[in-house]
């Protein structure tokens, strides 16, 4: 059995190192903005009170973004660092044991980021900055690598270059995310640093998204940790019929449970609690894990 890794030793700071098949680490969510698609935390105050409760659920990983993903108002560089940073330091502060990840895509809020204690990059726009990997070498942090199919930073997929159907979009995803991996071991940084994540949604239609989690074990099969990150995403609430954010929770849950059976070593997740169960109980069954308490039967 793989060890459990819902707890980390006094003093220390998740590794990443932890995170792999069978023992999957959970990344929340905390979205500093004021506009996000389903949950964010317009004030210093409230991230803390949902960094705290992610940690109280089971979270390893926060992941602190500052501007969301889709269309809206531009953010500058330094509305993002004012937004970002102080969480950063007030949660490293607060939570030691836990990895900080900035979700960004410019080094300059990267380099902020890094010096206030975060120790993980999301890079969700796939290398588009490529000092981004510099800054993670330079810090010994971690790096996301992602997929967007070429889209620029919070642009949306209208009519991707897949076409309607899956078609080649697996062998795309897949070597696009091996070339930004061998970059930024190129930039120096460590290869036990870096994650690769298919990024459904991103440059991909619904077929698309799917596809990519049918075939998600090739993704794990490269040896790098796989990030999932599809909490209450469009594909989920299109497989179910058209359905908000709001009512996609089971069908995000359905969604990383298959996930985690097919490799998945790290999931960010708005839903903390559900997303640990949905672990305990996957890895149970694959008997990566054994039960948390076992008497029935027993007694």
């Amino acid at each position: 059995m793989r060890g459990d890794i819902s707890s980390v030793p006094e003093g220390e700071r998740f590794d990443l190192a932890r995170a792999r098949p069978g023992t999957p680490a959970i990344m929340a969510v905390i979205n500093r903005t004021t506009d996000s698609f389903y949950e964010s935390a317009a004030t210093l105050e409230e991230a803390i009170t949902a960094v705290e409760a992610a940690a109280s659920a089971g979270a390893q990983i926060v992941d602190i973004g500052g501007v969301r993903a889709g269309r809206g108002r531009e953010i500058s560089v330094a509305e993002e660092i004012d937004r970002v940073c102080p969480t950063v330091e007030a949660v490293a502060r607060s939570h030691p044991h836990v990895l900080i990840s900035v979700d960004t895509w410019r080094h300059e809020v990267a380099e902020a980021a890094c010096r206030a204690g975060a120790g993980l990059l999301n890079d969700t726009w796939a290398g588009i900055d490529p000092k981004l990997a510099e800054v993670a070498a330079r810090h010994d942090a971690g790096i996301v690598c992602s997929h967007t199919g070429g889209l620029d930073p919070r642009t949306d997929a209208h009519r991707n270059r897949y076409g309607l159907q899956a078609g080649d979009v697996v062998d795309s995803t897949l070597a696009g995310v091996i070339d930004l991996a061998e970059a930024a071991r190129a930039a120096g940084v460590r290869e036990d640093r870096i994650i690769i994540d298919p990024t459904p949604d991103f440059g991909k239609n619904t077929y698309h998204s799917l596809r990519l989690l049918r075939e998600l074990d090739r993704f794990a099969a490269t040896g790098y940790p796989v990030l999932l990150a599809i909490s209450r995403k469009d594909f989920v609430g299109e497989a179910i019929g058209e359905v908000a954010p709001s009512d996609r929770l089971y069908g995000t849950i359905a969604a990383t449970a298959l996930a985690i059976e097919k490799g998945a070593a790290m999931i960010r997740t708005h839903d903390v609690k559900a997303t640990a169960d949905a672990i305990d109980v996957t890895v149970a069954i694959t008997g990566e894990a054994a039960p948390r308490h076992t008497v029935r039967g027993l007694r």
